[in-house]
């Protein structure tokens, strides 16, 4: 058994999260330089806020005193607008912006300053169903599960959420599950319908309908609901591996492919037997292959490195991995994915 050593892995990491601390204590910058589009907001963002904490908290470097905590959550509550309560950032919907920061936020306790009156409207069932129901399942479900998972996530993480609001958009999963594929919605991902912008070998491809589906599953995990069809996930996510269903810069990234993927493989695990030796031998293949790849890069120049949203992606399929591998992933401290202390990445 071959154990991978990430403690050299994560001093990077931590040490790319410090280079973006801008010029006072908990403001932190998405990206340190420009792309060749000259199309990034350089200076205090969002995401580099949110993301510094959400990375320190899965390095499990979190600990900080009262003063230094009391600046990273004000600079962060800061960024919410006053009247609908939601945050927003250009290259991100409003609802992914903001269950991303009232994610964050809920690492320190903490909820926004201001309810979320921009989607306080989706409590009600009739609204909510609408919003699921229009969702471009066919066209690009990917984008499009920011919305229909980050209502959820928004929600619950602002204490907003009700038993009933629950109850029905769970429901709707239920009801929506595709038999044949495991994931959402029923009757398009076995079509494999999504953009040619998400396609492989020239198709349209199944993993779209994953990474668009690893969305709502961690509602699920963290709602503690079942998934319908567990054994289903398991079949396509060990396909796409195995069958080159994958793109081709899968494991070789610094993003949020490799979570979606492995978080769905290794979650539908615990909800059924189905395949699980050769899930185990398939996940550590994969790690081997990531960790590699991850070492390999000149950190400090890479412009995944560079953007903390992408590294916080990179660094939360480390977590799973040494979730999914009890005793082979060393850390000087066992990381902490933050999909188990709350909805939403």
């Amino acid at each position: 058994m071959i154990k991978l050593d990430l403690r050299e892995l994560v001093r990077r990491i931590k040490d790319t999260v410090e280079s973006h601390m801008l010029d006072s204590e908990g403001k932190y910058a998405r990206w340190l330089w420009q792309n060749d589009k000259g199309d990034r907001r350089l200076g205090v963002n969002e995401y580099g806020c949110a993301d510094a904490a959400n990375i320190l908290y899965t390095i499990n470097d979190f600990y900080c005193s009262p003063k230094v905590r009391e600046a990273r959550i004000r600079e962060l509550a800061s960024l919410q607008d006053d009247k609908t309560g939601l945050f927003y950032e250009e290259t991100h919907h409003p609802i992914h912006t903001t269950a991303h920061c009232t994610a964050a936020l809920r690492l320190f306790g903490e909820r926004p300053l201001y309810p979320l009156n921009g989607l306080r409207k989706y409590l009600d069932r009739e609204n909510l169903y609408a919003l699921l129901d229009g969702l471009d399942w066919k066209g690009d479900p990917w984008p499009q599960s920011h919305q229909g998972a980050g209502v959820y996530s928004a929600l619950a993480n602002a204490g907003e959420d009700t038993y009933e609001f629950q109850k029905s958009y769970f429901e709707w999963f239920y009801d929506n599950a595709d038999p044949e594929t495991g994931f959402w919605k029923k009757g398009v991902a076995d079509k494999a319908q999504c953009s040619e912008k998400r396609s492989v070998g020239g198709q349209a491809s199944l993993y779209c309908y994953m990474v668009a589906g690893f969305h709502y599953l961690f509602n699920h995990e963290y709602a503690k609901m079942p998934l319908r069809y567990p054994e289903k996930v398991v079949d396509s996510c060990i396909k796409m591996y195995t069958q080159n269903g994958l793109p081709d810069n899968f494991a070789k990234g610094v993003g949020f492919l490799e979570i979606d993927w492995l978080y769905c493989l290794n979650r539908a695990k615990r909800q059924t037997a189905h395949r699980f030796e050769e899930i185990k031998a398939l996940i550590r293949d994969f790690g081997e292959k990531y960790v590699e790849y991850l070492y390999s890069l000149e950190y400090r120049r890479h412009d995944g490195f560079n953007d903390l949203h992408m590294l916080f992606g990179a660094v939360c399929a480390l977590a799973e991995l040494q979730t999914a591998l009890p005793g082979e992933v060393i850390t000087e401290r066992p990381l902490c994915l933050v999909l188990d202390a709350r909805p939403f990445i």
